[in-house]
């Protein structure tokens, strides 16, 4: 057998599209180049011929015909009377090519160079796939869900590469099943016992970034801006945009025709609110903005400290601080100022509210219209009144009601 079967060996070269030719043949070259070292103690007059289509492999040996007895170097020269054993037509000062016979390597030789190749296919492999995604950071990507554990999800992309998305980058709200396709952004690429594992996510906020460029084709083009993105995922998330043209509203062109643009996007993220503001320079307006859906009265700016007391009515507070309080604590990390929120005109702290808008995933909608039909706008507003005066007030089952007194009763007591 003059030449050895490497098909499993460039199959893998084949799968992997990133590893370009002249690379195979360097590889393929230097591991049988090792083995002839090992077996003459040169290399220099041996030729390896690849043939990747057919995935075998010759080795050529070149030697110089000498007279003789004139043999000084047997790795380079050959005797005339030993060339023209082979080919009677020889002469004096040609080239001798022979084909290397790999039975003469061994067995066991033939297989450490199998073994060996496929180790740096495989490191190359690993190079190329890290590579890859390490110029994909921040690019979203759609795999398929392989498997599901406890603490991460495996997924497939279009090649079969295996990415993971950990439970501390899923939406709290997500729930996936084998099969089904995932959208998310390429987050970073670790190494891991000398393999890189791509990471995925769909709670940064370099996620909803992407989505909204894909929504919103003034962001892909350039002419609005996203400055910055603050979220928390699944809940809320707000957005700072600044058009470069006059002529386009940066938040009316991410919010769409009857918000069409953007509720793809709150579909996606789980029916997380998404709050599209203006950027300002002018710290004052860019808190006010901040605070949405509130709106406040007067406020106390120290620059120094990165902190501002903040003034409303009554009616305005639950809604500045938000459910859980992450109106307030997205604000505050939008603006990078420490907020703190007041009564207009007084001192104290008002009394934390939730407004009844905030429930609306575990409250249908026309369960909080018909409370908010006889006044009850925030969640304190409704557990004021007894269980007997929402049931005469309202058109709402007793059972309804108790379900939604437990709710909001649940929630306060996190707070």
């Amino acid at each position: 057998m003059s030449s050895i079967n490497l098909i499993d060996a460039f199959q893998d070269f084949k799968d992997a599209e990133n590893i370009d030719r002249p690379t195979m043949m360097k590889v393929v070259e230097d591991v049988f180049k090792t083995l002839l070292r090992k077996k003459y103690g040169s290399d220099e007059n041996f030729d390896v011929i690849v043939n990747a289509e057919k995935g075998d492999l010759e080795i050529m040996r070149r030697r110089l015909i000498v007279e003789d007895g004139a043999v000084n170097d047997p790795l380079a020269e050959v005797a005339y009377s030993d060339a023209v054993k082979i080919e009677p037509d020889f002469e004096v000062g040609e080239d001798l090519y022979e084909v290397v016979d790999m039975f003469d390597f061994g067995r066991r030789a033939i297989l450490a160079a199998k073994q060996t190749l496929a180790s740096r296919i495989g490191d190359l492999k690993k190079n190329a796939l890290a590579k890859k995604y390490t110029e994909r950071i921040g690019e979203i990507i759609n795999a398929e869900v392989y498997q599901v554990w406890k603490k991460e999800i495996l997924l497939l992309d279009e090649e079969g590469n295996e990415l993971i998305l950990p439970k501390s980058e899923q939406i709290p709200q997500d729930y996936f099943k084998k099969g089904e396709s995932i959208r998310s952004v390429v987050l970073k690429v670790d190494m891991r016992n000398n393999s890189p594992v791509i990471i995925l996510s769909r709670t940064a906020p370099s996620f909803l970034a992407k989505l909204l460029e894909v929504e919103v084709p003034e962001i892909f083009d350039g002419l609005i801006v996203v400055k910055k993105i603050v979220r928390d995922p699944g809940e809320r998330a707000k957005v700072a945009v600044e058009s470069y043209d006059d002529r386009i509203d940066p938040v009316g062109a991410c919010v769409g025709m009857k918000g069409s643009r953007i509720h793809g996007i709150v579909r996606e993220l789980k029916n997380e609110n998404i709050d599209i503001i203006n950027w300002t320079t002018n710290t004052q307006l860019l808190i006010q903005r901040s605070l949405t859906p509130a709106k406040i009265t007067s406020m106390e700016l120290d620059q120094e400290n990165k902190h501002a007391n903040v003034y409303l009515n009554p009616d305005q507070i639950s809604l500045a601080i938000g459910r859980r309080g992450a109106n307030i604590k997205l604000a505050s990390e939008l603006t990078g100022y420490e907020l703190d929120v007041y009564r207009d005109s007084e001192d104290e702290v008002e009394e934390f509210d939730i407004d009844l808008d905030e429930f609306s995933d575990e409250i249908e909608a026309w369960v909080i219209d018909e409370l908010k039909r006889i006044g009850c706008d925030t969640g304190r507003s409704v557990l004021k009144l007894t269980l007997e005066d929402l049931v005469r007030r309202t058109d709402l089952e007793k059972e309804t009601i108790e379900d939604v007194r437990k709710i909001l009763t649940e929630e306060f007591e996190k707070e």
